[in-house]
């Protein structure tokens, strides 16, 4: 597939880099000729410097015959020009745009093919408000991701010392919940995938993947891991877009205090919160937390700008005895650097970003997209077309179907009936079937599963 990246940031990086690896042709556009050489460097990918939206820049970029533009400038309205522009000169067939701004993104009528043509509008700042309200609403979870319109959930869990089933084969998961229905879809084991088997023996400290019905979720999470009480007293540190987006979505449900070092900025957040306590200060100063009583706090969670900021005053909140630390960090590198150590969980716009991307680009009739294990492995919601004639999984047994290795099936998806998946389990046309996969690497074996051939009609 022939891409064209505009914006080299952090985001426009990462996309290049997970896209770049799987046989794309890329190329990046940006004004800053030191991003676009240093990218040039480390991936095989063409770089063009200018600005985004002018024509003659895309048009040497290559839209004349790209399939996808995804713009993710760190201007909205350069991004929503750009795909303007390549929608009526090129006539590109998908267009992507990051849109930051909330008050573009309330008018879905900006989105339309009459004003601006964007097929997916991406916001990395809605997307961590949606992961960090659905930690809260599990407070045993590291991960917490929606399949089939939210009627599938794949949950990830560390497996902690004292845990109902820590000790105990896969298969005795069917006695402890005989009503409910579950599947392991993958563990992960000091960083090593280990494909489940009935036999397999979970370990403390395992990173446990099951899949369940939504309304299943709890009742599974009771059995890995020691019931969590319930979040209550939550703060926030960064009143910026993700703050003030998670203050509004947490003040009526749980007793929210937000933290922000800009006195202005403060009083606009006084005025537009109703319930949420807004302090100012510094969430690096001990006595600060310390007077908001954070050893009786829940949930500290800094979505700053600043990573050494949220690290820091992450590391310093854990310290003085809060029970869960959440950071925004943006650098990769710093995600493996604190992940598992005092940070509870370390969160990646880059990965939010990247899953909403990835169903655009995968092959076959793939709906949704989840990138895990900074990148390494995914799940993924795919819709099965066809008959047992033109297809490599309709009308068979999963247990016949020659999956790649490191792939597992969890469940599908029939109209409204949640089915989890067994050996013999046959898959029907139009079942949405919700995998995964510890290599991501193997990805374009599994497209062409759900490809249907040409005899199909």
């Amino acid at each position: 597939m022939k891409i064209i990246i505009l914006g080299a940031g952090q985001v426009g990086a990462s996309v290049a880099e997970n896209l770049a690896g799987e046989a794309n042709d890329i190329t990046v556009v940006d004004t800053d000729s030191l991003r676009l050489r240093e990218l040039q460097e480390r991936l095989d990918i063409r770089t063009i410097q200018g600005y985004a939206s002018h024509p003659a820049v895309l048009q040497r970029a290559g839209a004349d015959d790209a399939d996808m533009i995804i713009a993710v400038t760190n201007s909205d309205e350069t991004n929503m020009v750009a795909c303007q522009v390549a929608y009526t000169l090129f006539h590109t067939p998908t267009k992507i745009a990051r849109v930051r701004e909330r008050d573009y993104l309330n008018r879905v009528e900006l989105f339309s093919q009459e004003a601006f043509p964007v097929e997916l509008r991406i916001s990395p700042e809605q997307l961590i408000i949606d992961q960090v309200q659905r930690l809260v609403e599990f407070p045993g979870a590291l991960q917490v991701l929606d399949f089939a319109g939210g009627r599938v959930q794949l949950v990830v869990v560390r497996a902690y010392h004292g845990g109902p089933l820590v000790g105990h084969q896969l298969r005795e998961l069917k006695n402890h919940m005989p009503n409910v229905r579950t599947r392991v879809a993958a563990i992960f084991r000091q960083g090593t995938a280990i494909l489940p088997k009935g036999d397999t023996v979970i370990e403390v400290d395992d990173e446990v993947f099951f899949i369940a019905a939504t309304e299943d979720i709890r009742a599974v999470l009771s059995e890995l891991r020691r019931t969590d009480r319930p979040v209550k007293r939550i703060i926030l540190v960064g009143g910026g877009n993700i703050g003030l987006g998670l203050a509004r979505v947490l003040q009526g449900s749980h007793r929210v205090k937000v933290i922000e070092s800009n006195s202005a900025r403060c009083r606009e957040l006084s005025e537009v919160l109703d319930k949420a306590l807004v302090l100012e200060g510094d969430a690096a100063d001990e006595e600060l937390l310390l007077d908001e009583n954070i050893e009786h706090t829940d949930v500290f969670c800094a979505v700053t700008n600043d990573d050494e900021a949220n690290i820091l005053s992450g590391m310093l909140a854990k310290r003085l005895g809060v029970r869960k630390v959440m950071t925004v960090v943006n650098r990769p590198s710093y995600v493996d650097l604190v992940e598992n150590s005092t940070i509870d969980i370390a969160i990646s716009p880059q990965m939010s970003t990247i899953g909403s991307l990835l169903a655009y680009v995968r092959r076959g009739d793939v709906v949704v997209v989840h990138s895990l294990r900074r990148g390494a492995a995914e799940a993924i919601e795919a819709v099965a077309h066809g008959d047992r004639t033109s297809s490599s999984v309709v009308g068979r047994e999963i247990g016949e179907i020659k999956l790649p290795h490191g792939a597992t099936i969890g469940a599908l998806v029939r109209g409204n009936e949640v089915i989890i998946a067994h050996h013999d389990t046959v898959i029907e046309a139009d079942d949405h079937v919700i995998l995964f996969l510890t290599d991501k690497r193997r990805i374009h074996e599994v497209e062409r599963l759900f490809q249907v051939g040409v005899t199909f009609l």
